[in-house]
């Protein structure tokens, strides 16, 4: 450490919204709270329908990250996009627990604007007594891979 402080964190410049994405949660996974805010636009409106929550402002959002109990870890598991909408699948872990979000985000200069997050925890709803016939039961353990689709060879 100099007399001047720390040495600055050293960012890497971010154009694509898919990058920009990515990096927020590389930097959630980090704890690096500012370079998250850095990625967030102001007025920031993040929806989560499934508990019909709804948050106003970067700093807010990330005030909410910064509360959130546990040894959270984040993995980025696929972020696709065209033009300045971006799908994300994020994979997050809580001890032996595995939660997923789908998410819809739309990024504007540089920053992310709005976010629609699906959150669920892995193995929290029972399927609905109809199709309990037409199913199958998939592992659930966070030691097994997550679950995915057949992908066609590159």
């Amino acid at each position: 450490m100099s007399r001047l402080g720390p040495a600055p964190t050293k960012r890497k410049k971010l154009r694509a919204p898919s990058a920009i994405v990515r990096a927020f949660w590389e930097r959630m996974e980090a704890r690096d709270w500012e370079g998250a805010r850095l990625l967030l636009a102001d007025d920031l409106v993040v929806i989560w329908p499934a508990t019909a929550e709804k948050f106003d402002g970067a700093d807010t959002f990330i005030a909410m990250n910064q509360a959130y109990p546990g040894d959270w870890h984040v993995e980025v598991q696929r972020v696709n996009a065209d033009g300045r909408h971006v799908l994300a699948w994020i994979e997050v872990h809580v001890g032996d627990e595995r939660a997923f979000c789908a998410q819809q985000v739309v990024v504007t200069d540089k920053k992310i604007r709005s976010s629609i997050d699906l959150w669920v925890d892995e193995g929290e709803s029972e399927p609905p007594a109809w199709r309990v016939d037409l199913m199958s039961r998939i592992a659930t353990k966070t030691t097994s891979p997550a679950p995915s689709l057949h992908e066609e060879a590159s």
